[in-house]
């Protein structure tokens, strides 16, 4: 790898390599946010759009995990791949061949560069518009399809800066397009039957919940022919929660969050910035440019959130240090507590005093019913299948014409974090109110349902 990285190359990783993010990095899309009173309030009720009896999709980015997603939506019914945009074209034509070799015909193909996402939405009569293009990418994307008449799907985060949250939902609002978020681990089993647990009332009034990103990435982060190729240039120019989505969306969720509760406020804090010198010294040299590179990102960054009705939720996040991976997954409530890595619970009328308990013992009672219907569907899919059914309730609820389960005010609430944790890290820590989105709806709309296949 050594011998095809020079000094040149790699400096361009921390400028070039974010020069499409809108509105700045994470902190200067702060100076605007306001308190979230944009214009009037969002709709009264859940936006659902007409049923489609037929998805068709164009895809934006199909590098590993765009990939992975168009082979779930080829195994899954009403969904058709139309269209392929990538800057590579030999991806181009890998995915357009998955297509074909699953029966449909073949998709245009776009790799006209960075923005032919834009001729893509202009061109093609399409339904939805799914990406998986690098972080700064998502909201261009979002914003091109709904402008253009189609509704938006992204992988997390949303967006990088509080200004591209509110575009995000501004944007959906104005054109009357759904814009989802696709986090995937709001669909894995075990978050899926702690939010069954909740919603049985198990753990009784929730006080507390923690969650998080603790995934070692330092290899990841210099794969100059994978993630590396954008992902560093994060770690080299922002500092705070990078990616809050996989341990909040699930917590979120059992909170209410925009559906009888709201996050209301943080505070935020960094470690310096010692782990991918460390690595880079040990792996390339000391004198190689990745080892002596200046890395903003402090090694782990904690969010403390406040809620307005008073629960307090931690997040965070730590890639850059050697450690098992862990999102931590915790609710605890008046009645009870569960824990992940390694999955553990105690319940007050039930368990041992001051002893956890096997969470496999709850399984009968509790294991969600949208996981039992569809394990066998999902069987073999990433992430161990939460992907997958990710994938089908998107469809499923587009083709019945049902609010999704995820919408353009949970993608925004929970990509916020990001931008707000920068601002405090980059503040020594003052609190920072989180804008609402939903302009006061959160305190009449429906919590998400135990929904099924």
């Amino acid at each position: 790898m050594a011998d095809r990285f020079n000094r040149r190359d790699f400096m361009k990783i921390g400028t070039a390599g974010l020069g499409a993010v809108a509105g700045g990095i994470g902190t200067a899309g702060c100076s605007a946010m306001g308190t979230g009173v944009r214009r009037k309030p969002a709709p009264a009720e859940r936006f659902a759009a007409p049923p489609i009896d037929a998805v068709r999709i164009g895809y934006v980015g199909v590098g590993g995990m765009g990939t992975a997603h168009v082979k779930n939506l080829l195994k899954i019914k009403g969904a058709r791949i139309r269209a392929i945009c990538d800057i590579v074209p030999e991806k181009v034509a890998r995915a357009q061949d998955l297509v074909v070799e699953a029966g449909q015909e073949k998709p245009a193909g776009y790799w006209r560069g960075e923005t032919d996402f834009v001729r893509m939405c202009e061109t093609e009569d399409l339904d939805l518009v799914y990406t998986a293009t690098p972080w700064e990418w998502h909201v261009p994307v979002c914003v091109a399809a709904m402008k253009n008449d189609k509704h938006a799907a992204t992988e997390v985060p949303a967006a990088v800066t509080v200004e591209e949250c509110w575009s995000l939902v501004e944007s959906a609002e104005k054109y009357e397009k759904h814009c989802v978020m696709m986090e995937n681990c709001c669909y894995n089993r075990i978050e899926l039957m702690v939010l069954n647990m909740v919603r049985q009332g198990l753990f009784g009034e929730l006080i507390h919940c923690e969650g998080g990103y603790l995934h070692d990435l330092r290899t990841v982060k210099f794969d100059m022919d994978g993630e590396g190729k954008w992902r560093l240039a994060h770690s080299i120019a922002r500092n705070g929660n990078l990616y809050p989505t996989h341990g909040l969306g699930p917590v979120a969720q059992c909170l209410n969050i925009n559906r009888g509760d709201r996050f209301d406020y943080l505070v935020s804090m960094s470690t310096v910035s010692r782990g991918l010198n460390v690595y880079a010294a040990r792996e390339f040299g000391v004198n190689d440019p990745r080892a002596i590179q200046t890395y903003t990102l402090g090694d782990v960054n904690v969010c403390l959130i406040n809620t307005v009705n008073g629960r307090t939720i931690t997040v965070v996040h730590d890639c850059n240090l050697p450690r098992p991976y862990s999102r931590i997954n915790l609710v605890q409530g008046t009645k009870g507590i569960f824990q992940g890595y390694p999955d553990r619970i105690h319940i007050d009328s039930e368990s041992p005093a001051h002893e956890w308990g096997k969470l496999d013992d709850y399984i009968d009672r509790y294991d969600h019913p949208l996981w039992k219907e569809m394990q066998d569907a999902s069987r073999g899919a990433g992430h161990g299948g939460m992907d997958f059914i990710e994938d089908y309730r998107l469809i499923k609820c587009l083709r019945e014409g049902l609010p999704t389960d995820m919408d353009v005010y949970d993608g925004a609430s929970w990509s916020v974090i990001t931008g707000l944790s920068e601002w405090s890290v980059a503040h020594r820590s003052r609190p920072i109110d989180v804008p609402d989105f939903t302009r006061g709806r959160w305190q009449t709309w429906e919590p998400l349902g135990i929904v099924g296949a």
